[in-house]
């Protein structure tokens, strides 16, 4: 029997009609599935940009901090908190709650209050960290895994409702648990309501403590590098200043008075250097360029470096030209003697006798007339004239007899010549090997593979003793061609040279002699006048006094 049309058509109606509701169902689930698709791509995209960003912060504090923000961003957490592992516990590093307006840790300052965290797996941060796996819960006070005693009276004391919790460990390349991050109430961006952390946050989340994990073990291994660079400036330092406290004094000021000019430059609003600024970095590059400018030094004989007599080498050689003229003082007075014995067997003659107590006399005399003289040229502070050089050549000339019967210069050659030294206390042959250590310096730094914010150490260390009419040493440079640090450097290294009251072969100079010498040199080409000018007119030297006895007052 035939079906009606009426039949017919009411089949095909509903034939229709459910195709029509499988096609929706379909549309439906392909534009869920494409708005998940989405969505996730959007998360992973999110988590790569996130890890670029953590990669390319190396301050640990600006980090931890960073690592919070991008997470509960990630997840619409509404709280978070981040734990490093020290000592056998997790120590909080960073706690943030938006509902109640807390950050503390980080680069806000704020201490957080909280002791650190035994690791006890009845601790759900301390288990996840023990046990290096994920922890996600929908609600804190709906579970008996965890002690959550803390959480509920914090809850309690603040008004606040614990519910959604995901804690995951930080790994770091080594696989070890270095931290956890542990976030709370994640939230439903539509209506702002309180709901558990998706499997998908769980695991784009895990991905992200992987991640920062990482950029804290590089960001630890950075300020670790920098405190052992740190340490091995100190330590050059501290050899120098062990093999010789004037040299190893002078370092630390000229370090702190170069940095004092750097700032008073860095703050100018006017003037010829307005436009000269500097970075932290290139403070920092600065500073260890004034720490390490004459670490070449540790070559320098200290014999030289602390010469304080013009005869001085080990010790003050002064003392064998007293010797030797305290021989031939006794001599004199012996042959004297021996005169006056001859004429007394020979009758006595009162003339004869008168004659040889004056000639022995006026010898005597001379003698002491030259040691005495002797000794003034030994002084580095006196400048010699002409005349005084002609004399001790003079005196070069002369000899004496010793107990063998040879014959004996009264000053030596290398007498003669340190004692003709016209200013100073040093030879131009010392001055030579002194000036070495500013090539040594050079060659010393230039081995070292500084990093890329500190690459000019050399230059600038090595650029402390150039002058700007290309006279200085040890490369002879001039003009531009002396780094704007060396040439700051060339005026504080010389400015605390002259004001330094440790010096034993001269006194502490008084500022206003200090400024007539800098702006002397500046005339003669050798320092920077505009650096120098600046230095007078803002009283650099005297601001780093004051800083100085703030700091000495502090301790």
């Amino acid at each position: 029997m035939n079906d009606s049309p009426k039949n017919v058509k009411s089949d095909e109606t509903r034939r229709f009609s459910t195709d029509e509701n499988l096609n929706t169902l379909l549309n439906s689930v392909v534009d869920e599935v494409s708005a998940y698709a989405e969505r996730l791509g959007g998360q992973i995209k999110k988590l790569s940009d996130i890890g670029r960003a953590l990669s390319g912060v190396y301050d640990l504090n600006t980090l931890l901090e960073m690592i919070v923000d991008q997470a509960r961003s990630f997840t619409n957490a509404d709280a978070g908190t981040l734990y490093i592992v020290e000592d056998n516990t997790l120590r909080f590093q960073i706690v943030q709650n938006d509902s109640l307006k807390i950050r503390m840790g980080g680069k806000t300052g704020e201490t957080i209050p909280f002791p650190p965290v035994e690791l006890k797996e009845s601790n759900v941060s301390a288990f996840v960290a023990l046990k290096g796996v994920s922890v996600n819960i929908p609600d804190v006070y709906d579970t008996d895994l965890f002690d959550f005693t803390g959480p509920k009276k914090f809850d309690q004391s603040t008004g606040y409702r614990s519910k959604s919790m995901l804690v995951v460990p930080m790994r770091n390349h080594d696989n070890d648990v270095i931290g956890v991050l542990q976030l709370l109430n994640a939230t439903n961006p539509l209506n702002n309501e309180v709901i558990a952390f998706s499997q998908d946050y769980e695991n784009l989340s895990e991905s992200l403590a992987s991640q920062a994990a990482v950029s804290i073990t590089n960001a630890k291994l950075i300020s670790n590098m920098t405190e052992l660079f740190e340490a091995f400036v100190k330590v050059m330092a501290t050899a120098i200043d062990e093999k010789s406290p004037v040299t190893g004094g002078h370092i630390r000021r000229v370090a702190d008075l170069t940095l004092t000019m750097a700032d008073v430059i860095h703050e100018l609003k006017e003037g010829v250097f307005k436009d000269k600024k500097f970075t932290p970095d290139q403070m920092y590059e600065l500073r260890i360029a004034a720490y390490m400018h004459d670490i070449g030094k540790v070559t320098s004989p200290v014999e030289i470096v602390e010469k304080a007599k013009k005869l001085q080498t080990i010790f003050d050689r002064i003392h064998y030209i007293r010797l030797r003229m305290a021989y031939i003082s006794q001599k004199v007075q012996l042959e004297g003697q021996e005169a006056k014995i001859k004429i007394l067997q020979n009758g006595s003659d009162p003339e004869q006798l008168k004659t040889l107590e004056k000639t022995t006399h006026d010898q005597l005399e001379e003698l002491k007339e030259i040691r005495e003289f002797i000794n003034k040229c030994n002084e580095p502070g006196e400048f010699l004239e002409d005349e005084t050089l002609d004399r001790l050549k003079e005196l070069s000339q002369k000899t004496y007899i010793d107990d063998e019967g040879e014959q004996q210069p009264l000053i030596t050659e290398d007498e003669l010549v340190n004692l003709s030294i016209r200013r100073g206390s040093i030879t131009e042959k010392e001055r030579g090997k002194m000036q070495d250590h500013a090539a040594v310096t050079l060659r010393m730094l230039k081995q070292i593979p500084f990093t890329k914010k500190l690459k000019n150490i050399p230059d600038f260390a090595g650029a402390h003793h150039e002058f700007i009419n290309g006279k200085g040493y040890p490369l002879g440079l001039k003009g531009d061609e002396i780094p704007f640090e060396g040439k700051l450097m060339a005026v504080t290294d010389i400015a605390e040279a002259l004001t330094a009251s440790d010096r034993p072969y001269k006194k502490a100079m008084p500022l206003e002699t200090v400024y007539r010498i800098l702006r002397s040199m500046a005339e003669k080409g050798e320092l920077d006048p505009s650096l120098v000018e600046l230095f007078i007119e803002k009283e650099v030297y005297k601001l780093y006094q004051e800083r100085h006895e703030n700091v000495s007052s502090d301790k």
